[in-house]
């Protein structure tokens, strides 16, 4: 087996023994560099946001890059096992749906609000049982795709550099790439580049919630169907097919900060409650462990690339 898929899978498993770290994250130092990088270089203008992200996400991509050359197969296998534990989100992200999930059951409406306001941009203060339902439903399926699936995919195919890449990307994408008049044109370019980061992650990760959710004939109808009504061309396959798979309806009117959005409809159920968040959390785990199987089969490729290269015979030099 590859170091990248030996890394791989165990920053996997530390990330579901340990989820994430206390004290000290990487991914918050980096939302701090980011924070203060914007203070001093924000402009109104997509040029700006440009050298933003280039700045940021060449700023870790590169020295990954660089570290995964230098190192040795035990090395590289321990760094991208780190890496990946660091950029995980899955175990983290289970805890926070289950506080909802749980404060629901026990009927307490105003707790459960203030949980699921930990793990949405929406506004939460005043959403009845099936709006709290749904909110942590959609953030469950579409951090599968960004927090998990998404970064075993790309470190599956480029190893130290696809992992911290594609949180960089992601990170910068909630911070800036939001449409408001301050980030409209800074964030532009956050925004479509984690489109395209975004497409491998949530593809596999609605693949997966369709064969493995309790109905693929639902997930793909929903998939087919409502997905390309969602104004995000990643989410939307991801929360339709898990709207889908669960028998749900997700969609509907969100209120971020005054102002209001309204997202068409995913699924043709229910809204969902406090048992559909179980189920969405379940679901969610099984798409975890499938993926990391699938992008650990990626990573392989690493061992063959890397094999013929040193196999190849050197060509001789005419004198």
């Amino acid at each position: 087996m590859s170091p990248r898929a030996v890394g791989l899978l165990a920053g996997f498993v530390l990330d579901a023994a340990l989820g994430d770290p206390a004290r000290h994250h990487p991914v918050a130092w980096f939302g701090t560099v980011a924070g203060r990088l914007e203070c001093r270089l924000w402009h109104d203008r997509r040029g700006w946001g440009v050298a933003y992200v280039a700045v940021l996400v060449g700023g870790v991509v590169v020295p990954a890059a660089a570290l995964e050359r230098r190192l040795g197969p035990v090395p590289r296998a321990a760094a991208t096992a780190l890496a990946t534990w660091t950029v995980l989100g899955g175990t983290g992200l289970d805890r926070e749906a289950a506080v909802v999930q749980q404060r629901l059951e026990a009927g307490d409406l105003p707790g459960a609000r203030a949980r699921v306001g930990r793990i949405v941009g929406r506004a939460t203060a005043d959403l009845d049982e099936a709006g709290v339902a749904r909110a942590c439903v959609e953030s469950v399926a579409e951090n599968t795709a960004d927090a998990v699936v998404g970064s075993l995919v790309w470190g599956g195919l480029l190893g130290l550099p696809g992992l911290v890449g594609h949180r960089a990307v992601n990170t910068l994408d909630a911070m800036v790439g939001h449409r408001s008049p301050r980030y409209a044109r800074f964030g532009w370019a956050a925004a479509r580049l984690d489109d395209v980061a975004g497409v491998p992650g949530s593809r596999l990760t609605a693949l997966l919630a369709t064969f493995l959710g309790p109905s693929p004939a639902g997930a793909v109808r929903a998939w087919r169907h409502d997905a390309a009504a969602h104004p995000s061309p990643n989410a939307g396959p991801v929360e339709a097919a898990f709207a889908g798979a669960l028998g749900v309806t997700l969609g509907g009117a969100n209120d971020y900060g005054g102002r209001v959005e309204h997202r068409a409809r995913l699924g043709d159920g229910p809204p969902p409650a406090a048992a559909d968040v179980a189920r969405a959390r379940a679901l969610a785990r099984r798409v975890d462990r499938a993926a990391v199987l699938v992008c650990g089969l990626l990573a392989v490729r690493d061992l063959t690339h890397r094999g013929a290269a040193r196999a190849r015979p050197a060509r001789r030099r005419r004198r």
